[in-house]
């Protein structure tokens, strides 16, 4: 079975490199930056002019781009090629409507298509220990479930279409408020005189510790906003789940009050720094 990868940014780059080395056929990939895709042939994958080639070539496409108008292009591009031999696996966090608009838009060449966006960031993608969602059919989940494993240790089928990318701003979104709460009681704690390692200690005691603040508390220390996962990544998921959340009826201020710090953090040109760094903006407030 012959894989073709599309999208080789911080997160894709890894992903493709494990299945290059876990699978025992072709690995194809393209990225419309060439070192990208230069740096995945030095390691074993074969390299294609563009999406149609590689969609030409390959049984099952991954994709991992950046936004819902990135999916959306990649699928209308590689439509003439599909056909009932092939699955295409989106594993680019959208929105949950776009890309259930193209799975139909998919099938309705013959080809089979999941949605299996990931968590956790960069050192879990160079390991292959990422969680994964799956939105899509049951048949077509068991099918593809070697491939999702060369990727991640924890695989899960949330449901139909759209379902993993669901679950995937549900979980982003739990995040942020929890980083939210993080940021703020630091910053009192700090106020008061308690240093970060002293209140981490603390928090660990009681009901509020987390992995958030256990993964997160000795760079925040240090001031290290080494970026593994991006404010402007995270701030377009969680403007995702304050969409989904209107057109659902379901309120969440809590969220909303996440959007206004990621907003605030984009207007101060902190885009490209890691998500921990919303803490100098609750800090300046």
């Amino acid at each position: 079975m012959k894989i073709g990868f599309i999208g080789l940014g911080i997160m894709g780059e890894s992903m493709c490199e494990n299945i290059v080395k876990k699978h025992d056929d072709t690995v194809y990939c393209f990225d419309f930056i060439k070192e990208k895709v230069d740096l995945l042939a030095s390691k074993g994958a074969v390299p294609c002019a563009d999406s149609v080639e590689l969609a030409k070539n390959s049984d099952v496409i991954i994709s991992m781009v950046p936004k819902s108008e990135h999916s959306r292009s990649v699928y209308e591009s590689i439509l003439g090629v599909l056909d009932s031999s092939k699955t295409c696996i989106d594993m680019s966090t959208i929105d949950p409507s776009v890309s259930i608009e193209i799975s139909e838009m998919v099938k309705k060449t013959g080809a089979q298509f999941i949605d299996a966006p990931v968590v956790k960031s960069k050192p879990a993608a160079i390991d292959g220990t990422l969680g994964i969602y799956v939105g899509g059919e049951e048949k077509t989940f068991e099918a593809m479930l070697p491939i999702l494993k060369y990727m991640g240790c924890n695989v899960i089928r949330m449901g139909d279409n759209g379902k993993g990318l669901v679950m995937k701003i549900c979980h982003n979104a739990l995040v942020s408020q929890i980083q939210n709460g993080v940021n703020e009681t630091i910053t009192l704690a700090k106020a008061n005189g308690i240093s970060i390692p002293d209140f981490t200690e603390a928090v660990s005691y009681g009901g509020a510790s987390n992995w958030y603040l256990d993964g997160q508390a000795k760079k925040l220390e240090a001031e290290d906003y080494t970026t593994a996962f991006s404010i402007e990544n995270m701030a377009k998921d969680v403007n995702i789940c304050v969409n989904l959340a209107k057109e659902c009826g379901v309120k969440m201020p809590g969220e909303e009050n996440a959007l206004n710090v990621y907003q605030t953090a984009l207007e101060r040109g902190m885009a490209k720094e890691d998500f921990r760094a919303t803490i100098k903006v609750v800090r300046d407030r």
